[in-house]
């Protein structure tokens, strides 16, 4: 399902390339100003980023410079995840109902594109993808006759096949998925995989162990019952630890049951204690080579880091990001928003 926040952010857009005294992260100058919804980092010094109006950005010097990259055809589209392999081999998702849920890949640095996907079913909305490696994936969409959609790839994206209805448990009435920041669908090592939903009387998370090809659900505690609220990102650092944050987007700047932990990969969810953060988030991630101790959460109300795997919390400021990328090394991050706004922490 879309998402829209309810309140731009009006300040002009920050383009120097110094950080603020009140964040740590460092303003990049962007060639957009258009809203960015997703981020990949491929490495240290490679990174693009996708929004609305068919816009996809690139760096391959650390953030020195961005550059916009035409997508033939796509100008009215919705790019709201971006999935990086390397400075010339990316692939994006356009979100909305039929064929304006598509996937392109790039594999000359965004020169050309190749259209790979193009959803069918008038009913379909897709949400997310993700990548176990530079040929496997999946693409997530809302449901469909009570089940959620879901097509996987084992070549690159040459072709995508659905995975059966039968093999997805049944959604709740009003569920859905929110195409927040590309991370409410999340892979990890060769062959796990979860999505988050919300929407519904219960926000739940589903889990697969085959690369997509079948799936459980669990409930969360993360709040949930009405359209604007639920599981909204996932993050996991092996098989079994990860995290689910989110909240209500109406209530970007609120607090609430907004974060919830497992330990057995999925199968079960429970409040870190008494922590909650701050207010609404849209994005979260492990940071590599942290052994899954330090992470950081992004929403339109600031941004957050633990060192303890999620138990406590530390903000980083109140600068706003909708979604949010670690570079392999855990070396450099960056976070992307309203108004074309690029921001990188190391």
């Amino acid at each position: 399902m879309p998402v829209v926040s309810r309140s731009l952010i009006a300040a002009a857009l920050l383009t120097g390339a110094a950080a603020s005294a009140s964040s740590p992260w460092v303003s990049q100058t962007s060639p957009t100003t258009e809203r960015l919804r997703g981020v990949s980092a491929a490495s240290d010094t490679v990174a693009w980023a996708s929004g609305n109006r068919g816009t996809v950005v690139r760096t391959v010097d650390g953030g020195a410079t961005w550059t916009r990259l035409a997508v033939p055809g796509a100008g009215d589209l919705d790019f709201r995840d971006i999935e990086a392999v390397s400075a010339d081999t990316a692939y994006v998702l356009a979100i909305g109902p039929g064929e304006k849920s598509r996937i392109y890949k790039t594999e000359n640095g965004g020169a050309a594109w190749a259209l790979q996907f193009t959803n069918p079913d008038p009913r379909a909305f897709y949400d997310a993808i993700a990548f176990w490696d530079a040929t496997t994936g999946l693409a997530m969409g809302d449901p469909v006759d009570g089940r959620f959609t879901l097509v996987r790839t084992v070549d690159g994206g040459r072709t995508w096949t659905p995975v059966p209805p039968a093999n997805i448990p049944a959604a709740l009435p009003g569920d859905g998925a929110f195409a927040a920041s590309g991370t409410c669908l999340v892979v990890q090592g060769s062959r796990h995989a979860w999505f988050g939903s919300g929407g519904a009387a219960r926000a739940r998370v589903y889990r697969s162990a085959d690369q997509g090809l079948t799936w459980a659900v669990s409930d969360t505690p993360i709040m949930a019952g009405n359209a604007s609220s639920g599981v909204f990102s996932l993050a996991f650092s092996d098989p079994n630890y990860g995290i689910a944050v989110g909240g209500d987007y109406r209530l970007e700047r609120e607090s609430g049951d907004n974060l919830a932990l497992t330990s057995d990969g999925g199968k079960s969810w429970a409040f870190a204690g008494t922590t909650r953060l701050r207010s609404f988030r849209s994005a979260v991630a492990f940071v590599p080579g942290s052994k899954g101790r330090r992470l950081i959460a992004a929403g339109p109300g600031g941004t957050d880091i633990s060192d303890d795997g999620g138990h406590t919390w530390t903000a980083l400021g109140d600068k706003g990001f909708h979604a949010l990328s670690i570079s392999p090394t855990g070396v450099a991050a960056w976070a992307v928003g309203e108004q074309g706004r690029i921001g990188k922490l190391h």
